[in-house]
C-alpha cells in the first residue's frame, strides 16, 4: 500500500493512504447521495440545512441524472442499474418548464450520454447495436431536441432559456453569456454520431463559427453577447465565469473529434489571452477591444485553466498558475467566488464557496501529467475542508462565506457529478477512466453492429460537468456521409474496367434538419448493416496530441 508523506498540518502523523482517502471520499458521496434520495428526490436538488428538496434547473431529478455515472466510477454497478431504470420510468422532458439551455445540455444530455456509454461496463442488458441504440441514448436525444428551438436564430447562436414544451418565449432576452453559446460541441457531436442525425452537431458548429466571427481586433471575446445583433453587451474578457467552458470545449472538442479547426480557434484565443490577460501567472479581466485591465480578480471558476493547459502540454505555465490558486485555497479552506489579487482577500458579496470542483479537476490532470504529490496534498486538503466546514446531518452545504464558514441551504448537483468524482479519480491513478485495467478484466467492450468497434480502451473526454465521453463511440455508428462516399468512390473506380470513377456527390455542410430522421434503434428493432461501414482512421494525418490524430479534409 502506498503511503504519502506530504500531508496537511492537521494530518501529519495520520499517515493517510490512498485507500483511506478513497474510502472517505466514498463515504462523503453516499452521505450526500442517500440524503438526496431520502429527503429531496424527485426534486432537482437537496436543501441540506432543512432536509428537503427544491427544483432549480428544470424539474427532472437533476441530482440523480448528474450523479448516475459517479455511481459507476465508485464501482456501484447495482445502484447504477437501479437508477438508470428509475430515470427511464420517472423523468419526462415534455413539461411546461423554462430551462437553461446550457445547464440542461451539460448536466442532463451529458449525464445521460455518459451513462449510456458506460451501460455495458455497468452490466446492464444492452440493446442490439449498442452504443447506437439504448433507452438512455433515447432520453438524451429527447432532452437535446427540446433545446434545438433555442438555436433557430438568424445567427445560429442560441438563446439562453427555452421552454421544454413551447420553445423559446417571444419575450426571451437575446443576451446570453459566451459559454452559453460555445459549450455544446462535445454532447451534440456525440449525439449526432450515435444517432446518425447531424442536426445536433451542425447546430453546435454553427454557433461556434458565429461566435468566432465576433472576436475583437486583438483576438478576445467578451462575457455576454446579443445573439441577434451580434453586439457585445458585457465587454470584459477573461477565462472565468461566463466564458470558461467555451475555451474548454474548443480544446476537448479538438481532441475528441480530431478537429483541427477547433484547435486553431483555441490557439488563436490562447495567444491573445497570454498577451493581454496574464500577469505573474494570474489571469485578469481586461476590456476586450483595448486590453486594459477592468477587474484584477481571480474567480474560482478559472481554476479549470491549469488542467486544460496540461492537456496541451503547457505544464510549466499550468504548474505556476495552479500554485497561485492553491495559495488562495490554503488561505480560506476553499476558493471564494471572487478574490482580489491586489488586496489578497475576498471581494464583497462574493465570499462563498459552493463546493466547486475546478481546482480539484486541475489537480487530477496535473498529478496525471507530473506525478508530483503536491496535487495529492490539495486532495487531502479539500477532503478535510469539505468534511469540516460543509457537512451537515442531511448532506453537504454550500459555504455562504468562507471567512466565518456560514452555510447556505443548497447542495448543487455538481458536487456529486464533479467534485467527488474528480477527488476520487485524483487518488485512483489506475482507474478505468484513466486507461487503467488489464486484459481480461472487462476493460474493453465490443460495440456497434457485429461488434466492429472497441469501447472503453481509454482516452475518455470529460465534459464540463465531469461526464466522461468515450471517443471510440464516435466510430461505432454512423460515420460522416462524406467518409462513406469517398470509400465507395475509390472501390467503384477500382471496379470499373477503364479505371475511371464518377465524381463524388457534393456534400452540403449543413443539411436541412429533420428531427424525425434519427437512426437510434427502438426496442426490438434490428439494423441492416450498411455497406462499407469500416470504423477506420483515414490514412493521412497532420497533427497528433496525446495520441489523438487530427486529420485533414483531403
Amino acid at each position: 500500500m502506498v503511503l504519502f508523506n506530504e500531508l496537511s498540518e492537521d494530518c501529519r502523523g495520520c499517515f493517510l493512504t490512498v485507500s483511506t482517502a478513497s474510502d472517505r471520499i466514498k463515504s462523503m458521496f453516499y452521505h450526500a447521495y442517500n440524503s438526496y434520495l431520502d429527503n429531496a428526490f424527485p426534486y432537482d436538488e437537496l436543501r441540506p440545512l432543512t432536509c428537503d428538496g427544491q427544483d432549480t434547473w428544470g424539474s427532472f431529478s437533476l441530482t440523480l441524472i448528474d450523479a448516475l455515472d459517479t455511481l459507476l466510477v465508485l464501482g456501484n454497478r447495482t445502484e447504477f442499474q437501479r437508477v438508470a431504470s428509475l430515470l427511464q420510468d420517472t423523468v419526462d422532458f415534455d413539461i411546461d418548464v423554462n430551462a437553461s439551455v446550457f445547464e440542461t445540455n451539460i448536466r442532463v444530455v451529458g449525464g445521460l450520454l455518459s451513462a449510456h456509454l458506460l451501460a455495458g461496463r455497468a452490466g446492464m442488458e444492452l440493446e442490439p447495436g449498442w452504443p447506437c441504440s439504448g433507452p438512455l441514448l433515447r432520453m438524451a436525444e429527447d432532452a437535446a431536441r427540446k433545446l434545438l428551438p433555442a438555436f433557430q436564430t438568424p445567427t445560429g447562436m442560441p438563446y439562453g432559456t427555452v421552454n421544454l414544451l413551447h420553445g423559446v418565449s417571444p419575450t426571451e432576452t437575446p443576451v446570453t453569456c459566451t459559454a452559453g453559446v460555445g459549450t455544446f460541441i462535445l454532447e451534440f457531436a456525440m449525439l449526432s454520431r450515435l444517432t446518425g442525425d447531424p442536426t445536433f452537431e451542425n447546430a453546435a458548429r454553427r454557433a461556434l463559427r458565429a461566435l468566432w466571427k465576433t472576436r475583437s481586433d486583438i483576438g478576445l471575446v467578451g462575457n455576454h453577447i446579443d445573439i441577434l445583433s451580434k453586439k457585445w453587451v458585457a465587454q470584459d474578457a477573461g477565462i472565468g465565469a461566463g466564458v470558461d467552458s467555451y475555451f474548454e470545449y474548443l480544446v476537448k472538442g479538438a481532441i475528441m473529434l480530431q478537429d483541427e479547426e477547433l484547435l486553431n480557434m483555441f490557439q488563436a484565443y490562447d495567444q491573445a489571452i497570454q498577451n493581454y490577460t496574464r500577469f505573474d501567472d494570474w489571469y485578469l479581466w481586461v476590456q476586450m477591444h483595448k486590453g486594459t485591465v477592468s477587474m484584477p480578480v481571480f474567480q474560482s471558476l478559472e481554476a479549470f485553466w491549469p488542467g486544460l493547459q496540461s492537456l496541451l502540454g503547457n505544464l510549466d505555465s499550468a504548474v505556476r498558475t495552479f500554485q497561485n490558486y492553491y495559495s488562495v485555497w490554503r488561505q480560506f479552506g476553499g476558493l471564494p467566488e471572487f478574490y482580489s489579487i491586489p488586496q489578497g482577500y475576498t471581494v464583497d458579496k462574493r465570499e462563498g464557496y459552493p463546493l466547486r470542483p475546478e481546482l480539484i479537476e486541475s489537480a487530477m490532470y496535473l498529478f496525471r501529467a507530473t506525478g508530483d504529490h503536491t496535487y495529492l496534498q490539495l486532495g487531502f486538503d479539500a477532503l478535510e475542508s469539505i468534511e469540516r466546514i460543509a457537512k451537515t446531518p442531511c448532506g453537504y452545504a454550500s459555504v455562504k462565506d468562507l471567512r466565518d464558514h456560514q452555510l447556505d441551504n443548497r447542495m448543487e448537483s455538481f458536487f456529486l457529478a464533479e467534485t467527488i468524482k474528480y477527488l476520487y479519480l485524483l487518488f485512483d491513478p489506475t482507474h478505468f477512466l484513466h486507461g487503467g485495467g488489464t486484459e481480461g478484466d472487462g476493460s474493453w467492450e465490443e460495440g456497434g453492429d457485429g461488434g466492429q468497434c472497441v469501447l472503453g480502451a481509454g482516452g475518455f473526454i470529460f465534459n464540463t460537468e465531469a461526464h466522461p465521453l468515450d471517443p471510440a463511440a464516435l466510430y461505432c455508428c454512423s460515420r460522416h456521409a462524406q467518409d462513406h462516399q469517398e470509400l465507395r468512390d475509390i472501390l467503384l473506380s477500382l471496379s470499373q474496367p477503364d479505371g475511371r470513377s464518377k465524381p463524388p456527390a457534393k456534400q452540403t455542410e449543413d443539411p436541412p434538419p429533420n428531427p424525425s430522421d434519427s437512426i437510434a434503434l427502438k426496442p426490438g428493432e434490428k439494423r441492416t448493416p450498411p455497406l462499407l461501414s469500416c470504423p477506420v482512421q483515414p490514412f493521412n494525418a497532420r497533427l497528433s496530441i496525446f495520441g489523438q490524430v487530427f486529420t485533414d479534409n483531403t
